[in-house]
């Protein structure tokens, strides 16, 4: 099974149904797009539906929320977009403190939400790195 064997390491550290549902959206686009980097962002743009990053791993999105994360999940490819990193965009601003006050991110009372946004992303790259590295 290809999504298995090409399954990043942040969804490694998931959920069994955070990977079930990436493995799923990437063999079958595999089956349709062929292997590689068209692929992965099918998969990444199945997961951001009910999923978000949290530190160096997936999490089910607050209160069970579906559809797009990002500009770049809600648009067609051709269209593009900024990503949101696994962060969802969609989410209040109390859910984003929640967040940010679970990575330890400090000055968080004092953000705007698009600046918890830039700093959950900021911390996420960071744990994952971490991970990564460990």
């Amino acid at each position: 099974m290809p999504g298995r064997e090409e399954m990043p390491s942040t969804l490694e550290r998931s959920s069994k149904d955070a990977q079930r549902t990436w493995i799923k959206a990437h063999d079958s686009a595999v089956e349709q797009y062929g292997e590689g980097e068209r692929a992965h962002r099918v998969a990444y743009g199945a997961l951001k539906h009910t999923y978000e990053k949290v530190g160096d791993h997936w999490e089910r999105k607050e209160g069970g929320r579906k559809g797009p994360s990002d500009p770049r999940s809600a648009k067609p490819r051709q269209q593009g977009g900024r990503s949101g990193e696994g962060v969802d965009e969609n989410a209040s601003k109390e859910h984003l403190y929640a967040l940010a006050q679970r990575l330890g991110i400090d000055g968080r009372s004092r953000m705007s939400k698009s600046e918890l946004r830039d700093a959950i992303r900021k911390a996420n790259r960071s744990e994952t790195r971490a991970a990564r590295s460990s």
